[in-house]
């Protein structure tokens, strides 16, 4: 799950993310601008003719298939207490539930026959949603021991065991490549990022350092990995990092954005603006990286999306909408977006996803 963002009155700031494709059919929803209603707002000049693809209800981390032709996401139905994966076409129809409608579920994520999908789910140690995160911490997320990744077919059969360990497995997205899964585990204890071969085979980590290391998403050539990471800098720091990680839990307030190879070496830090940075998805022209940051924002609960080159210069604000804005996926040519936002929702904290047309 990209970092367990569960409760939160303002989409769920989760962790995992991908390659999303678009086609020539979206939902007959003309772009207007500003007003309560708006779809684009002043100073949003990359968007062009943004749709909207769900309307309704809490909908989050859309990814697109190999073929480009469906799209996985996670969903809190009404009446669900936790989120459930479904499926659907690019017009925002022939909407399907996949996970079986137990335990919490998070992460999904096309595999490249097109016919299975991998996701995270703490269904094999509780049929329920578990409790929520104790908030006598502040606001924190939830790294759930129960969950494990697994594997499934898009009809919600064949259910398969990929990587379980006895700590929080989870955030995993596949490389274009098709041959591999990146996720975030506390099988050591410290959350960090392993990868493995798509059948689960072959497990191996590739960050070692103190903190959170998560969400990440290969680039599109497969060569290099992004991820949010948290560094506590201070003794006072580390010792309340670990005195929460012990809990499982992790303050998601410190996030940058960094980038290693696809094999843990040359890893560096991009940002440095001490916000809460996460869901980093990079560009086709594999020189740019596009994040959901709060760091201009007097609410922190106003995420908006931007821009920055690889060197960590050139940063660049995306959107401009007051209250959220994330998960951004390009396509694999560059031309279109899709996130996910509270704008024009039907009531305040829905969430929902939205694809527009990239004008660089």
């Amino acid at each position: 799950m990209r970092p367990p963002v569960y409760s939160i009155p303002v989409p769920r700031i989760v962790r995992c993310g991908i390659f999303l494709v678009v086609l020539a059919i979206f939902p007959a929803l003309a772009s207007r601008a500003q007003g309560p209603g708006a779809l684009l707002f002043p100073g949003e000049g990359h968007l062009r003719n943004v749709r909207q693809l769900t309307t309704e209800g809490e909908n989050a981390e859309a990814y697109l298939s190999f073929d480009e032709k469906a799209l996985t996401f996670q969903s809190r139905p009404a009446g669900a207490e936790c989120d459930r994966i479904f499926t659907m076409s690019l017009d925002g129809g022939n909407v399907s539930m996949v996970s079986s409608g137990k335990g919490r579920t998070t992460c999904s994520y096309w595999l490249p026959d097109g016919e299975h999908l991998i996701f995270a789910s703490t269904e094999a140690h509780d049929p329920g949603c578990l409790p929520p995160p104790d908030r006598s911490h502040g606001y924190v997320w939830k790294l759930y021991p129960e969950f494990d990744i697994y594997s499934i077919r898009k009809d919600g059969t064949g259910l398969k065991t990929l990587f379980a360990s006895e700590g929080y497995d989870a955030e995993a997205t596949v490389s274009p490549l098709g041959d591999r899964v990146v996720f975030t585990s506390t099988k050591t204890g410290d959350p960090e990022i392993y990868t493995m071969n798509i059948d689960g085979s072959d497990v191996k980590r590739l960050t070692f350092e103190k903190g959170y290391d998560g969400g990440p998403f290969y680039t599109p050539d497969g060569k290099s990995i992004v991820f949010r990471a948290s560094r506590p800098k201070t003794p006072e720091d580390m010792k309340g990092y670990e005195e929460l990680v012990k809990d499982h839990l992790v303050r998601p307030t410190a996030l940058e954005i960094c980038i290693m190879n696809a094999d843990g070496s040359n890893l560096r830090q991009i940002t440095r603006n001490g916000a809460a940075n996460f869901a980093p998805f990079m560009h086709p022209d594999g020189a740019r990286i596009i994040f959901c940051s709060n760091m201009d924002a007097s609410n922190r609960r106003n995420f908006d999306l931007y821009m920055i080159r690889v060197d960590g210069t050139g940063l660049e604000r995306i959107t401009t909408y007051g209250e959220f804005d994330g998960f951004p996926m390009f396509t694999r040519d560059g031309k279109h977006l899709v996130f996910c936002s509270n704008r024009n929702n039907s009531k305040p904290g829905d969430t929902n996803v939205f694809i527009a047309e990239w004008v660089d």
